[in-house]
């Protein structure tokens, strides 16, 4: 029997609620039933052990929702993900597991800072440089304020069960103290460091950006081939002449024969004004078979090239094009936009009669995904993670990788997947994955806007060799002392300070922050300094931070003073790499990351597999030892009715809102997840939503029949007619069956035999074939049928309900309750039928 129940007991003619004699009308029961269980608290797993709904020792499934931009919508990308989510949650929680899926919201800074920028622009004819930062941060947090609640209810009207205790944005303050946490960590490990590298430059955006933040779009462009000078013995070509002006070397393959005379020999030459002196380097990165087989080497304006430079021990890398694309070499090219320098370059090659051919090409061209503008390779200072030095791994819990074990970042990433610590549902992510890892270059963390959290790190702008970072917080907040030191000063006077040896603080004067000062140091360069050891406190209780920490008590420093703070942000995804345990109370031992981290499951989309997932096994590694998910689940793109990509260009944009409003978000849901292997791309249309509402009016017109056809009814699974148990066998079939598609992550396949099984099975074939049954004169054959039906009812609907909450939890609410037999009166938290 599906739900393991000997005994059905009916009322004799059960009144059959009223709300059944009308259609099904999601407008009228969604945002109610969301109110109900969200008010019941079920969404937290505390909660659940507390009301005997979970078992205290049982098996946890834990989730962190991909956050998104905190001032963004529901689009049908983001409504997938929720609903996969969603399903999974459910129906974890239904099988008595400790089920915590964490809610959160992104800044996306970049994004945001931009629109924000944008509007004052607009309005005020302002730019962030007129207002000074505090006055922008302050526009971009009321902003952020007043817009992040739309995505958090349309979240909300999705049917998605998070748990809204554990809210947590990447700006707030607990994220905060856990991004300061992790940067001096990695900085005292000798991962973090400050140095000039080729950088993704965004001249619109005046930042840098990511490799993973670039989009490539295919355009034409002209393919030049020309020589440097007449008497220069080796042809080039390049679709950016303009950047020829910092040429440093020609790279050739070494097997190539045509120069091989050439190579090691310099020469001197003046292109298009500008003097250059070229070396000639054999180079295995070179393709013999494109264009002439030669590369000039810019060093400043290509990572590919840079890194040709550092293998030749080529020191001379000038850079000629400035933040703004504009060049910055003397003679006629001075101050032109890169486009015009690239004609004025092409005109001066046909004056000299060195260009010996041009063609038009298809060309990827580098675009920053949140402005459009066309990125420039630049070597700028910036702040960085290496990926290749060793450290140690105190505590593992990473198959492959033993405690105390010494590992790069890379090879901890390479491992991690190669030894099963992180496994992915589709095969070819890995693969992705680990190519990925393979060639992971150095990552640049710093970013050049001002809203994010501020890099922890400044100097004294009177001694330029002190460039070492330490931590701060707020003024006026608690500083504390760092573990290995608090115990041993936790009775310090300010006597013992100016006595003791150097030792690292976080503090904050007149908003100028102190960082990597020994406390003697401070002292020494300042009079008037008050410290006070705070014993008791309730700031340090509400932070829960060690009793024995410092607070400033004056106001030491002057406004003058040359200490200063880098005035970049991390990149957005350092803080979104500790997502999975800063969300947990890292890095403070709670009782949330010791229950909960491992998470059991990643699911986001393929597209952000090295934006974040990568990142997340990164930092997870290098912090707790421990993988940061067990299981990767990538879903593919919403694509349209007729398979293109969802865009405004192509107007086929279909807004699940909208689509909610007339159909009802279960109508939604289902459909997103229908046809949809994991990794594979999924169909929407509206004919497909509308077709999933029929669905949702179906299953209520089964309940009412179901509800009318039963009566007084006592009976046990002996005495069912052998049809019958056969008809309990099937069901039995179908949720093993649709648990065997849970485990292998097959939702699709799940949601599929559960629709055909109801649609065609039950409604079409048992319903037509127990109505001769019911009005026939047969007491015991009626009497077995009126259990199957309610037993195939009741089973259905829990295991729809992951699929489609709202109108399978209206039923289980309208439903008498003696047909429940001792269910919850929430179906959200009914035991999961067992076949």
């Amino acid at each position: 029997m599906s739900d393991n129940t000997e005994k059905r007991e009916v009322p004799e003619n059960p009144a059959i609620p009223e709300v059944f004699l009308k259609p099904y009308d999601p407008k009228e029961t969604e945002e109610a039933l969301y109110a109900k269980w969200e008010d019941s608290g079920f969404f937290n797993p505390d909660v659940c052990i507390e009301r005997g709904v979970t078992d205290k020792d049982a098996e946890t499934f834990s989730m962190v929702l991909p956050p998104p931009n905190v001032t963004g919508t529901l689009h049908m990308g983001s409504a997938l993900m929720i609903a996969i989510e969603d399903i999974l949650v459910r129906h974890a929680r239904m099988n008595g597991k400790k089920t915590l899926w964490i809610p959160g919201t992104d800044s996306a800074a970049i994004a945001t800072q931009a629109k924000v920028e944008k509007d004052i622009q607009k309005s005020e004819g302002k730019t962030r440089h007129d207002l000074g930062r505090e006055e922008l941060l302050k526009r971009i947090d009321a902003f952020v304020e007043e817009s992040k609640s739309t995505i958090i209810s349309q979240m909300r009207s999705m049917g998605a069960s998070l748990d809204w205790s554990r809210y947590a944005y990447t700006m707030d303050d607990t994220r905060y103290r856990a991004v300061m946490e992790a940067f001096i960590r990695m900085y005292n490990a000798g991962l973090i460091y400050r140095g000039n590298r080729i950088v993704n430059w965004d001249p619109k955006g005046q930042t840098t950006i990511s490799d993973d933040e670039i989009v490539y779009e295919e355009r034409k462009a002209k393919l030049y081939t020309f020589k440097y000078s007449k008497d220069f013995p080796i042809s080039i070509s390049t679709t950016r002449p303009e950047t020829k002006v910092g040429d440093t070397a020609v790279a050739v393959h070494p097997d190539d024969e045509r120069y091989k005379e050439f190579v090691g020999k310099e020469y001197d030459v003046v292109f298009c004004d500008v003097p250059l002196h070229i070396k000639i380097v054999a180079d295995l990165s070179v393709e013999k078979e494109f264009g002439t087989g030669a590369l000039g080497v810019t060093p400043a304006h290509s990572q590919i090239d840079w890194e040709i430079a550092d293998r030749h021990n080529l020191t001379n890398r000038p850079q000629v094009i400035n933040e703004y694309a504009k060049m910055m070499v003397s003679g006629r090219l001075n101050g032109m936009k890169v486009g015009e320098a690239r004609e004025g370059v092409v005109a001066w090659l046909r004056e000299e009669n060195l260009l010996e051919s041009e063609e038009e090409v298809n060309q990827n061209v580098s675009t920053a995904e949140r402005t459009g503008g066309i990125i420039e390779p630049l070597p700028k200072l910036q702040w960085w993670i290496d990926v290749e030095k060793s450290f140690t791994v105190q505590n593992s819990e990473i198959p492959g990788i033993a405690s105390g074990e010494q590992v790069s970042l890379k090879e901890l990433m390479l491992k991690t997947a190669e030894h099963g610590g992180v496994k992915f549902v589709t095969e070819r992510f890995e693969k992705t994955y680990m190519n990925w890892a393979k060639n992971l270059r150095p990552w640049c963390i710093s970013r050049q806007i001002w809203f994010g959290h501020q890099l922890p790190a400044g100097w004294d702008i009177t001694d330029p060799g002190n460039t070492d970072g330490m931590l701060h917080y707020r003024k006026g907040k608690v500083f504390d002392l760092f573990d290995t030191y608090a115990n041993k000063f936790a009775d310090w006077n300010q006597d013992a300070l100016k006595n003791s040896e150097p030792l690292p603080i976080w503090a904050e004067f007149n908003g100028v922050r102190i960082i990597n000062f020994a406390m003697a140091d401070l002292l020494n360069k300042r009079e008037n300094i008050s410290w006070e050891i705070i014993k008791e406190d309730a700031e340090l209780k509400a932070q829960n931070l060690p009793s024995n920490s410092v607070i400033v008590k004056s106001d030491a420093f002057v406004s003058n003073s040359s200490i200063i703070q880098d005035p970049d942000v991390l990149d957005t995804w350092f803080s979104s790499g500790l997502w999975t345990f800063s969300t947990l109370g890292w890095p403070n031992e709670t009782a949330d990351l010791k229950n909960y981290h491992s998470t059991t499951l990643i699911e986001t989309g393929y597209d952000i597999i090295f934006f974040w997932v990568a990142r997340m096994i990164l930092m997870s590694g290098f912090f707790l030892g421990q993988v940061p998910f067990k299981t990767v689940y990538l879903h593919g793109l919403v694509r349209d009715g007729q398979g293109r990509k969802i865009s405004k260009s192509l107007g086929n944009n279909i807004d699940p809102v909208d689509m909610a409003e007339k159909y009802g978000m279960d109508a939604v849901r289902i459909s997103l997840i229908a046809g949809m292997a994991p990794g594979t791309d999924s169909r929407i249309s509206e004919d497909k939503i509308r077709g999933y509402k029929h669905f949702a009016n179906k299953l209520w017109n089964i309940t009412r029949f179901v509800l009318t056809s039963i009566g007084s009814t006592e009976t046990s699974k002996d005495s069912l007619t052998p049809t019958d148990s056969t008809l309990i066998a099937e069901l039995d079939a179908l949720t093993k069956a649709v648990d065997e598609h849970f485990k292998t992550y097959r939702i699709d396949l799940a949601s599929d035999a559960i629709y055909q099984y109801l649609w065609k099975r039950f409604a079409d074939e048992i319903i037509e074939e127990s109505k001769p049954i019911l009005s026939g004169g047969d007491a015991e054959a009626i009497k077995s049928r009126q259990y199957v039906l309610l037993t195939i009812l009741t089973t259905s609907l829990k295991l729809l309900h992951p699929f489609m909450p709202f109108v399978t939890e209206a039923i289980w609410q309208n439903m008498p309750k003696e047909t429940k037999l001792g269910e919850p009166e929430l179906l959200m938290v009914a035991k999961w039928p067992k076949g």
